[in-house]
């Protein structure tokens, strides 16, 4: 799966405006939070934040920051998709525990290496990691039936 095809499909679990106080990511567009959007210097109101604006956040902050590229395809999504749910860092060392690398956040040559070698199979460890650690969230309570159901859907997808 390519940039072009993840991120469409990205949006089908972040949705379009949001601003949920509950919420500690704040106000979000495409599920770009206004701290990221900020910082990627968009000036405008959430709500009119364009969809060409968040497609190339998600590539430059999260799709390129765990190098999906590089990634076999069978992890690669589900990689980016933790990118951008729990953090490009976060994701990476769920990657690299399920495939038993070090788990420093950091892909580098033994990660991606690590990856290949485990397998289609890497996908379910993966989300078994990102599951546990969702589960482990104050905001569980609130959040957790969706990304039990997002976490689903990668899985059923595999």
């Amino acid at each position: 799966m390519n940039f072009d095809q993840s991120f469409d499909k990205l949006l089908g679990h972040e949705g379009a405006y949001s601003n949920n106080p509950a919420d500690p990511g704040g106000e979000t567009m495409w599920g770009v939070t206004a701290r990221v959007a900020r910082a990627d210097g968009y000036t405008g109101p959430m709500r009119e934040l364009p969809r060409d604006r968040a497609k190339s956040i998600y590539r430059r902050s999260y799709w390129d920051a765990v190098k999906a590229d590089q990634l076999p395809d069978f992890v690669r999504f589900d990689v980016f998709d933790g990118a951008v749910n729990s953090g490009p860092e976060q994701s990476v060392k769920w990657l690299q525990r399920a495939a038993g690398a070090y788990d420093d956040g950091i892909v580098g040559p033994k990660t991606i290496a690590a990856a290949v070698a485990a397998g289609p199979a890497l996908a379910a460890r993966y989300n078994g990691h990102r599951l546990r650690f969702m589960t482990e969230r104050n905001t569980w309570p609130t959040f957790g039936k969706g990304w039990a159901r997002r976490i689903a859907a990668n899985l059923l997808e595999a």
